[in-house]
Order: C-alpha cells, then structure tokens, then sequence
C-alpha cells in the first residue's frame, strides 16, 4: 500500500494530538476504557442517557429500558482525575434529556438540576413522570421556565427557580390500559420520542416508531414523525422516524430562536434525512446509511443520535452521529445553504451522547444489555445475555471520529416506488467520496430517461449531470468520475414509472493491511495448543466477568479452572462450581450455525432465507465444524457481532433485516475462541500459551487464564475485510435458477473468474443487489465457451450489497470471488 507524504504528516499530527489529550489519572485504561467507571444497573438494560461538562466536573447519567416512575439508574458526579461519586439524589429512570439554562446557569440533565456550584436538586417522577427525552427553552417564558418532553408525549413545563412542574399533556404511561403496548401514547401519531427543540415560534417534537406488532417484525412500514407545537396546537410535519432536534445553540438552546435555524435527523427504509426549518418552513434532504443496524420500525435499534459541538468557543466542530457513522455538520446548515456535510468515519460503539472534556471527547455508549430484547437469533444458540446490564464510556481523541472503519455507505432516493413524470427527488448527498456510484431500475411498463442534477456549491442552484435511458423492465448503473461534482444530486424521470435508484458510495482510504501490533498474542488460526475460555459477565451486583478458562490441544479442550476479572483488571483464580457450571451449560458454543462446503459459507437465517459468505483461512473449518470458535455474540445492545470464518461482521437484528445488512468491519486468520463485552469492552479469548501480560493481554498470576481486551471500534485495525468463495463450485445447475445471494458489498479489491464443464457454451446472467431489501439488476450476461475460464475485475468504483448468477443451460458451474 502507498501512501503520500502529506496523508503520513496528517497521520502524525492526530498521533501527536492524540498523545497530548491525556488524562492525568491513577486509574487504568484500555482503549479508552477505564472499567471503573462501567454504568451498572438492576435492569433489562444500562445505557448512558447523558454526558456534560459542567461545575468542574463530567455528569452522566444511565438509564434503564422503560422506567416513567424511576429504576436503579444513577446521577454520576465525575471529577477531572477520574474519582467517580454516585449521587445519593439519583432515582433512576430513563433520562436522556440533559440542556444548560443560561439565565439561571443550571444544568438540568435527566429529573436533576444542578447549580454552577453542583448543587443537586431533584424533580420527582411523582410529580413529573415519564421517560424524559429531551427538554427545550420556553416559546413565552425562557428566563424562568423549560420544556420536559417525555417518550410517551408527556409534556411539562418546569419553573426553573422552584422545580415545581405544571403538566400540559399527560404522559402515556400515567393512565396505562391493559393490552397497551409500552410506548403506546393518544397525542401524536408514532411512538418512541426522541428529541424535542424549540425556535421560530414552535416547539418541535420527533419520534421515531410506530406502537404495533408488526413494527416489531418489519421494518419498511410507515412509522415514526416529526411534529411541531405551538403553544396551543400540534401540527404533523413529517410521517417518518426523527431522533434528534436541536440548532446550532445546541445544549443552550438557540441564541437567536426567531431566526436560527432547527435541525433535525432521521431515517426511512431508503436513506437517512436530514431536515432544516427556518423561514418558518421544513426542508429534506437524503445522506446514505453505513450501518443498517439502526432500522427497525420500532425505533428501539436506534438510542440517540446527536449533533453536537465539540470544538472550541474559537472553533466550533459539530458531530454527527447517525447510522453507524460520524459525521461532520456545518454549522452554518440553512436551507439556502447546505454546503459542508461530510462523512468523516463508521463505527460500532452504540452511542447515547458525547461531550468535549479536557480536551478529549467522551463518548457515552449502551453496551451489554442483560434482556437483549428483540434481538434474538438462532446463529447465537440458546445463550444467556449477561447476568447484569452495563455499560462505559468511552474517552478518545478529538480526531477519533475521522479514524476508525472506512465510510462507505448506500442510500436511494426512490425505492421500488412509483413516481411522476418531471418531478425530481429529494437532494442526495453527493460530496465526501471519490468513488460513486449509482443503480438505476425501471420497473414500469415503458422506457425512461432519467435525468441527474447537482447543486454544486449548496445554494439551490441545480445544473444537469447527465441522463440515462432505461428500457421497461431493466436496470442501468452510473459510474460518476471524480470532475462530476457537487454537494447534492437529485433526480427525475421524463415518465411516470415505477423506479430504484440507488447511491453506493465507496471510501478505500481507510483499509488497514495488516493487523495491528495491539492485537499480537492472539493465537493464529493454525494453532493446535493455546488457551481459550468462556465468557460470561456475572449478575446478583458482582460486577465482574467471568472466564472459564480452558487449554485446547490437537482439536481437543480442556477445562483449567474458573476465574473472575474485576474492575482494576485482576485476572483470579475463583472455587466456585456453581458459576463454572452455569457457564458452561449456558455458554458452550453452540454448533452447527453455518455451513462451509466446497463454494463458501452458507447461512439460513431465522426466516429461512440463505446467504453465502467469503472463506478465509482453511484452518478455521475444522475448528468451526468442532464448535471451537464462537460465531454469533451480543457485545454492542440490540446487534450482534459476528465472527464467520475469518471475518467479523456487524450484524443487524432480524427485526432490522439481519443478514440482508451484514457489514464486513475485519478479516483475520486467529483462532478467537470466545468474545463478549465488559464494562465497555471487547474481551477475547484464545491467546498463544508463551502470552505475556501486556497493554492488551491479562493473565492470571499461575498463568493458566489469558483474554485480550480492547474496544470493540479496535476491530477496524485487525485486517481489511478479505476472503474467496462464490455460490458454486462445481455444483450441478440448473437453468435459469438463481444461486443464492453471495455477499460482494465493502470489499476493496474484487475480481471474478467463472467457469463450465458443459460441452456447449453457456451464458452467464450476473446480477447485483445493491440495497439488501431491494430489486435485483442486471451488471452482466456473458456466454463462455467449452473449456474457457471468464475473468473479471471489477472497477474501484463498483458497490453493490450481493451478487448472484443464473445460467441459460443445465451445467456443472464456478462461479469464484476473491477480495484482495
């Protein structure tokens, strides 16, 4: 791999700044992780609802699933070295508001406000219940009061000198019916509120999930709003999932509320959106998804997403968060100029809020829930989640968000849907990548032109970019070239029709080729003596992780003793048969989850739909046909991370289309024998037996226990996503079926060579699927000859999510991928 000197200067300087954004503690960290301060609670989940600098300290607090009457959840007072105090005011619930009130320099952060002195004063659920999302200024009177929005449409406002809390709309859980679900509310249509704002004389309000039991299951029905208020009547804007509400003023609120413009962010079965309201109307636009895990038209996949400044008061720097991906946000964003937002890295953390501290950025993260809730699979065998709900923040650099996985991303303007003659889409996001891509499909009855346009610079002004005709019944893709330019594209047809078109968006800046020294001690995959273990993070207020360590050596294990990891990272040996033997019933890795024949690995999902995947090294069949290699684990809540062969994969819950949205993050060739997450960790077992303790690597002191720990956003650092396989090898065909999908999507280097044993030629049908709930499209027909092999490279600039073949005759065919 090359790289120019300016990207190794850029690189040094982050490293540099990186360096010098360290805090001076006692405490131990990795990764960013300091396990003493893990968030536990006594609830189904334990994520992090807020995260604020104020009075000298960092406040958080964490929050359990659904509590409008309070849980076991804590206000923590954080002090610049690390020294933690739970506060005794603390009554739990499921806080995620947090906004400072200048005129009375208060910060109210969940049912607390707290003085510039860190005076702590509490609202009691008695008196204001509720699951308390968001809070904003006060349309009539912000010097002395704030806006509580709850999830459930409960509506307060709050006299910000004495607390006391007058009621306007009355909260969904006070008044319960029986049969009701949880997030049933009358107000507004939707369910599952999210943030709330307020500026230009309304307050604006978003959910982002629909109250009903097909929501839980599917996940492109209509579902979620965007509403606004204006002190007497609601009006709907927008029927589809919101989260975040907020301005440039941010946590203070707007400082110019008549003339500052409201943001907000949000997604459908198609793309991200991202609205804008000044001049006293909305605006939409359309930004592609990295990470497909956030769907779910329950909303629950989701937590908060944010935007939030972490710069300085010289220089402003404001983060997005959506989809699996940081993004930079323009300050300056209005309807009439939108110029500025830009990709910056994805992620796998699952992130509640964020703030700049001492010159770091904290990211509070929702990391091992105990319920698991929906997400609930076969691939992961009957596994327990962890005995008890936590989760940890995370301190990193400022620059972190432009560091970890490569920002490729999808997205589509129309999908399947049909359309009207002449009338263009929502603006795309255009900017941020080299490479790009389109898929077009005509599924209408006549032929149409499709035309593209750009608005170069973010000022409305479109110019055309080019036109593509497609034939009724049939697909096309553009390959854009890098002096096609602008910060948008939108798109229209000169017939009505029924049409996809989809955006793919390739990043190969960020691919790492070999893996990083932080992960040496891990055992390679050809190994046949090293030290494994099971995981299993305790329950009943423990707060430890528990490892039942085992030797493996020549396919067979061993059991060496059960041992408990604390909070400072002490490995000890424990006598306690009790947890040993429930791990080891309710841990064992289960075994026949995935296939691996002579093609590649194939997947049945819970559905019954199947999926083939790329082979890595050979040695890891044996040891996954042996139950050797744990293939299928919970470490972030509601998704799953998935280790097949050689490659760990994001994998979104079956409510959010599972396998359809797999993502590859790394290849590897380690034979990792377990994974889980701990107080905010990623811990892994299956080390070398010669492993030293290290930055990474703990053992215990008679050394028959190692893990590695780390972060789960260092996986980006193990290895690019490679592997080689295909639907067929060899295999009997029959004519005109399709093969089962093969996944081809956020591979860098691509090349295919088919192949026949029939004595006549036989054509080739190549299709793609570039969405994952999408049409299939047609890339490429080709017809070979007896005895000939057909090679193909594909373009950088090619994406698409799977590939399948059929052929025009009966035959024995190849069909073989490999990614470089």
């Amino acid at each position: 791999m090359k790289y120019s000197k300016a990207i190794v200067a850029v690189a040094l300087l982050l490293v540099c700044q990186t360096l010098k954004a360290q805090i001076k503690t006692s405490y131990r960290q990795i990764s960013g992780i300091y396990p003493h301060l893990a968030n536990y609670n006594n609830e189904g989940e334990c994520g992090t609802g807020a995260v604020v600098p104020w009075a000298g300290k960092l406040w958080v607090i964490s929050y359990g699933q659904h509590f409008p009457f309070g849980s076991s959840d804590k206000l923590y007072e954080i002090s610049p070295n690390l020294d933690r105090v739970i506060r005794p005011e603390s009554i739990g619930g499921t806080p995620e508001n947090r906004m400072i009130h200048k005129e009375s320099n208060q910060l109210f952060i969940g049912p607390y406000a707290i003085s510039n002195t860190g005076n702590v004063r509490t609202i009691p659920y008695t008196k204001m219940p509720g699951r308390h999302t968001g809070n904003a200024r006060h349309l009539f009177d912000p010097a002395n009061k704030i806006y509580y929005a709850t999830m459930e449409e409960g509506f307060y406002e709050v006299d910000v000198h004495t607390l006391e809390p007058k009621m306007l709309y009355k909260d969904g859980n006070v008044d319960r019916k029986k049969g009701e679900m949880g997030q049933e509310a009358h107000l507004l249509v939707g369910a599952h509120g999210k943030g709330v704002y307020s500026g230009q004389g309304v307050m604006v309000y978003s959910n982002n999930g629909e109250a009903s039991q097909l929501a839980m299951k599917q996940f492109d029905i209509e579902s979620g709003l965007l509403a606004e208020w204006d002190g007497k009547d609601w009006e709907n804007v927008r029927r589809n999932q919101f989260v975040e509400v907020t301005g440039p003023g941010g946590i203070y609120g707007n400082a110019n509320p008549e003339t500052d413009p409201i943001w907000s962010t949000g997604w459908d079965h198609k793309s991200i959106l991202v609205s804008v309201r000044d001049g006293g109307k909305w605006t939409f636009f359309r930004l592609p998804k990295a990470s497909h895990s956030y769907d779910g038209a329950h909303g629950f996949n989701t937590e908060w997403p944010r935007i939030r400044d972490i710069g300085t008061l010289e220089k402003p720097d404001y983060l997005m968060t959506m989809h699996g991906m940081f993004w930079r946000f323009p300050k300056t964003f209005t309807s009439k100029n939108t110029a500025g937002i830009r990709p910056r890295s994805a992620y796998l953390k699952v992130i509640g809020d964020y703030s700049r501290w001492q010159n770091m950025l904290v990211l509070g993260c929702d990391d091992s829930a105990q319920k698991e809730f929906l997400n609930k699979r076969r691939a992961k065998g009957n596994i327990e989640g962890p005995g008890q709900s936590n989760s940890n923040l995370w301190f990193t650099s400022i620059n972190t968000p432009d560091l970890l996985g490569p920002s490729t991303a999808q997205g589509a303007v129309w999908l399947n849907e049909k359309i009207a003659a002449n009338t263009v889409s929502e603006p795309f996001l255009f900017a941020g990548w080299k490479k790009r891509m389109a898929w077009i499909n005509n599924a209408g009855s006549e032929d149409v032109t499709f035309s593209f346009e750009v608005d170069a610079n973010g000022m409305n002004n479109w110019k055309p970019l080019r036109s593509v005709s497609v034939k009724a019944g049939e697909s096309a893709s553009i390959t854009f070239t890098a002096t096609e330019t602008g910060e948008w594209v939108r798109v229209k047809s000169n017939k009505a029709t029924t049409a996809t078109i989809n955006f793919n968006y390739t990043d190969d800046s960020r691919y790492v080729a070999a893996m990083d020294k932080i992960f040496t001690g891990l055992t390679p995959a050809n190994s046949t003596n090293y030290k494994g273990g099971l995981l299993y993070g305790l329950g009943n207020n423990r707060h430890k992780l528990g490892v039942l360590a085992e030797d493996f050596s020549n396919g067979k294990f061993s059991e060496t003793g059960y041992y408990e990891l604390d909070s400072a990272l002490n490995l000890v040996k424990k006598d306690d048969a009790q947890t040993a033997q429930f791990i080891r019933e309710k841990f064992a890795v289960p075994s026949n989850i995935l296939t691996i024949d002579e093609a590649s690995v194939l997947i049945t999902d819970d559905a019954g739909r199947r999926w083939r995947l790329p082979k890595g090294n050979d040695a890891l069949t044996a040891k996954t046909n042996s139950a050797s290699l744990r293939i299928c684990r919970e470490v972030a809540t509601e998704r799953d991370l998935m280790n097949a062969h050689g490659t760990f994969y994001e994998l979104p819950a079956e409510n959010a289309d599972g396998y359809a949205k797999i993502r590859p993050v790394a290849s590897h060739s380690l034979a990792i024998h377990d994974y889980a997450s701990y107080r905010g960790l990623l811990i892994m077992t299956g080390l070398n037996n010669q492993t030293a303790a290290s930055e990474h690597i703990i053992t215990s002191t008679d050394g028959k226990a190692k893990i590695w720990a780390g972060t789960i956003d260092d996986l980006w650092k193990l290895g690019k996503p490679v592997g080689q396989g295909g639907p067929w090898k060899n295999t009997q065909v029959t004519a005109n079926t399709a093969s089962d999908p093969y996944l081809i999507g956020f591979y860098d280097k691509k090349s295919l060579k088919i192949s026949h044993k029939s004595n006549q030629p036989v054509t080739f049908r190549i299709e793609v699927e570039p969405i994952g709930h999408g049409p299939w499209m047609l890339y490429k027909e080709v017809t070979i000859k007896p005895n000939e092999t057909f090679e193909h490279t594909f373009s950088d600039s090619f994406q698409a999510r799977w590939i399948r073949f059929a052929t025009d005759k009966d035959c024995q065919a190849t069909t073989w991928l490999t990614y470089k």
